[in-house]
């Protein structure tokens, strides 16, 4: 689903729901708007769609997408303005955006190197996934 208002302080972002994850929807939401604050595409001060329209787009239960809501308020993600709606509250830490624009082209051109060796996109995930978990768990002195 994308919600994409001209509204002022009105965020665009999608929502979906995969039911293969793992995860339960209202975790699904949480994670999904956490990353794009991460990624900047939500800022502070951007409003996150209504209740009712998250719920009637993805065809669940109201009171899921009120937990999630819920769930990034306590954590100080998002606060709550009467009759306006919830909006973002404060930004993730991460790299600036000079950084993260570099680490992009790099990764890109590793995604293409990737390809060029034979790894589709479920290969290159597999691999990415893997690589990732062995250097937390080796910074984190986990065998």
């Amino acid at each position: 689903m994308t919600l994409a208002g001209a509204e002022r302080g009105r965020a665009a972002i999608t929502f979906r729901l995969e039911p293969g994850s793992g995860l339960t929807p209202y975790l699904q939401l949480v994670q999904q708007t956490l990353r794009a604050i991460r990624l900047r595409r939500l800022k502070v001060g951007d409003r996150l769609p209504t209740v009712r329209e998250v719920a009637a787009k993805l065809a669940i239960n109201p009171n899921t997408v009120l937990k999630a809501y819920r769930h990034l308020e306590m954590l100080g993600y998002a606060q709550s303005r009467a009759g306006l709606g919830l909006f973002i509250a404060k930004e993730l830490p991460g790299a600036t955006r000079e950084d993260e624009a570099a680490l992009r082209r790099q990764l890109l051109r590793w995604l293409a190197r990737a390809n060029d060796a034979g790894l589709d996109a479920d290969g290159i995930e597999a691999l990415f996934s893997d690589v990732l978990r062995q250097h937390y768990a080796d910074a984190e002195g986990i065998a």
